[in-house]
């Protein structure tokens, strides 16, 4: 199997850790370890090399925050005598970058497989802040009609969301320090 799927395992190995090289090097990786795992049986091969896939990545981000920390440590023991002050970085950490990074991926993706007008009033009302009065003003259709295209693609949105394990993630759940809305908690912009 992993023959059979290793472009496309390659190819989501170098779009998450941006580097090609290191893409191989977690395929090898990926190869080791599918051959050294003793499993029962499995319903979906490939769904599964993805997942180890998947995780092979966040052990690697994990490394190397790990890798980091003990040298800020290092640096902050005096071991080394830096020219400037060394500052903890105030970004979120490599991990939850990653994993916002993917569920960005899987809405854009999710967001152009929608219908146009689905797609326009959800870019209107979610991205453009226009109430959904504006938006059947917009479209020259009724309000009703505003709010079944934007359920719809609500509902596009989480199934997205849902089929590739991200829906339950922290990144889903929070947006810039607050929580994120859905649509079913009756706020209107």
């Amino acid at each position: 199997m992993l023959n059979e799927h290793r472009p496309e395992l390659v190819r989501f190995l170098t779009a998450r850790c941006g580097n090609s090289n290191e893409a191989e090097d977690l395929f090898q990786e990926l190869w080791l370890k599918a051959a050294t795992t003793v499993t029962g049986p499995i319903a979906n091969g490939r769904a599964y090399l993805f997942r180890m896939a998947h995780h092979l990545v966040l052990d690697r981000v994990r490394e190397r925050t790990r890798r980091m920390r003990r040298e800020r440590i290092w640096l902050d023991d005096g071991a080394y005598a830096p020219t400037e002050s060394v500052h903890s970085d105030p970004s979120p950490s490599a991990e939850n970058a990653l994993l916002v990074e993917e569920e960005v991926e899987v809405l854009r993706d999710a967001i152009a497989q929608l219908p146009p007008g689905a797609r326009r009033a959800l870019v209107l009302y979610r991205f453009e802040g226009h109430s959904q009065a504006n938006i059947a003003s917009l479209m020259g259709i009724s309000r009703s009609g505003v709010e079944k295209h934007i359920a719809a693609a609500m509902r596009h949105l989480r199934d997205a969301l849902a089929n590739s394990g991200y829906f339950d993630g922290a990144a889903s759940k929070e947006v810039d320090g607050r929580e994120a809305r859905t649509p079913s908690d009756g706020k209107d912009r």
